[in-house]
């Protein structure tokens, strides 16, 4: 597409052929990136219904256990890596293949490091639970398979800083086929661990190891010998790795908060759930509708993934207009996918819950709370999809401030309000999530379609990429790397800077 078209001019509506070439650009990342992530969905299907099998107990205890991962583990690593999505997209975008390795290798030091407290955290479970007063049986058996899954820490430290090096570089089916292949054997592992050498929870721990092991080998194995080898160095001193990473802390720590204050807001619901009368109801009710959440999510996920690498592309190759292209088209999209949400939960609302219950309560809670969950995703699509695109212009700390008002100072107020001092109860939670994502979804747009000077965010990613290009082939001194990578890489401002070549444009 870059060859096909020049930059689009800012005067100019982008024309018909151009949409669609980048529907197609846009729709061939997403694809195959939206099928991985139902892959990783039918993966955690997969434990909790071999840990169903093993009794009540286990199941309860892996469940709390899968909260309290997610929670303190997952949620902060997938976050962190996601810091390396402008670096690497934009990197891509002006061939600068030794930012691109060198980037990768520090986001895995950085996540290494970030898991010694996780690790400590996931040893001490059973502590912590039984402090804030969990039943001791149902703590016992989740530090159980806590403790059993403290490996995966260490393959989600190169697995998730992979996901985000190969999908800036448009590189998404081989990694769908990578997941295909490892969660084939995911069943088979569960089946042998479990059932056959009869190691209970330990086993459906072990097996989600093997299996995010096996992912990560593959993809690993695919980056190795099949990507650019020849024009990509691993090879790096340790003052190169470490020179990058506060620069890089700088954007990995608000892409961290972004995500993690929205995952844990879904969470906050279900503890809150826990105060409403009938609170075993009102539990089973809102882990079947979060279920349901996670399940559309897996689509805007994959969207924002991939307009943040195209964004980050255009940006990091000098071409602004298209890069503002992308991001309407995804826009675009990402409400076309909200009205879909909104048209099936509305349709579906009074046999959606059968699927998951045979509970008439909680079926009637379900559907009395399913339009408005749809109209919550009608706003979280597009509020996903801009915090994507503010991530590939380099500005997670927006979207993380965003995060922050809506879903605790707009989302939690109302939530609160509603459902206990008003007595609304259960709906009241839901129509908190519905402000907080009104909230979110308003200020992003605002940020992305009235605030954003695309001509300055190229300006930014043409220092961010060229700076360390122009280290590599020698033309800066191998003692001014770190200064200058500290002033440009992060605080480049091109509002600031009117020397902008023309080549840019």
């Amino acid at each position: 597409m870059a060859d096909k078209y020049p930059d689009i001019c800012s005067h100019k509506v982008p024309s018909a052929s151009q949409v669609l070439e980048e529907l197609r650009e846009l729709w061939g990342m997403a694809f195959p990136i939206t099928a991985m992530n139902c892959l990783v969905f039918v993966r955690a299907v997969v434990s909790v219904l071999f840990l169903g099998r093993l009794g009540s107990l286990e199941l309860a205890g892996g469940a709390l256990s899968i909260g309290f991962t997610n929670i303190t583990g997952y949620s902060v690593l997938v976050g962190l890596a996601s810091g390396l999505e402008p670096v690497c997209s934009q990197a891509y975008g002006n061939k600068n293949w030794e930012l691109l390795t060198l980037s990768l290798q520090r986001m895995v030091l950085i996540l290494l490091l970030a898991i010694i407290p996780i690790s400590l955290l996931w040893l001490n479970l059973e502590t912590i639970m039984v402090f804030m007063g969990q039943d001791k049986a149902i703590t016992s058996m989740a530090a159980t398979y806590c403790l059993y899954s403290i490996p995966d820490l260490l393959t989600n430290t190169v697995l998730q800083p992979l996901r985000v090096f190969l999908r800036s570089q448009k590189v998404t089916k081989p990694m769908m086929y990578c997941s295909m292949i490892a969660v084939a054997f995911h069943v088979p592992l569960n089946w042998v661990l479990v059932e056959v050498m009869g190691l209970g929870v330990p086993g459906v721990a072990m097996a989600s190891v093997l299996t995010n092991l096996n992912m990560v080998v593959l993809m690993a194995a695919y980056v190795w010998w099949g990507w650019r080898q020849g024009e990509m160095r691993w090879t790096a001193g340790i003052g190169d790795l470490c020179g990058g990473i506060g620069p890089l802390l700088k954007l990995a720590v608000p892409s961290c908060l972004g995500i993690c204050l929205e995952w844990w807001w879904y969470e906050i619901v279900i503890v809150m759930a826990g105060y409403l009368p009938n609170p075993t109801v009102a539990v089973a009710a809102t882990g079947i509708l979060i279920q349901t959440t996670s399940m559309m999510y897996t689509v805007p996920m994959a969207l924002a993934g991939c307009v943040s690498a195209r964004v980050g592309n255009e940006l990091g190759s000098g071409n602004p207009y298209r890069a503002k292209l992308a991001a309407m088209v995804a826009l675009g999209c990402a409400f076309v996918i909200g009205i879909v949400n909104v048209t099936w939960t509305v349709i579906l609302r009074e046999r959606w819950a059968g699927l998951f219950t045979k509970d008439e309560l909680v079926k009637i809670l379900v559907a009395s709370v399913m339009p408005i969950m749809g109209l919550c995703e009608l706003g979280n699509c597009p509020q996903t999809t801009g915090c994507g695109i503010l991530r590939g212009t380099a500005r997670p700390a927006v979207g993380a401030r965003i995060n922050l008002v809506s879903f605790y100072f707009v989302g939690t107020p109302v939530a609160v309000g509603l459902a206990f001092l008003l007595k609304v109860g259960f709906g009241g939670l839901w129509f908190g999530l519905l402000s907080a994502q009104a909230a979110c979804a308003v200020s992003i747009l605002y940020v992305v379609l009235v605030k954003t000077d695309w001509e300055a965010e190229a300006l930014k990613a043409k220092m961010l990429t060229g700076l360390e290009m122009g280290v590599c082939n020698g033309v800066k001194e191998k003692g001014h790397q770190n200064d200058e990578e500290n002033r440009l890489l992060m605080h480049g401002d091109g509002n600031n800077n009117n020397n902008i070549d023309d080549e840019i444009f």
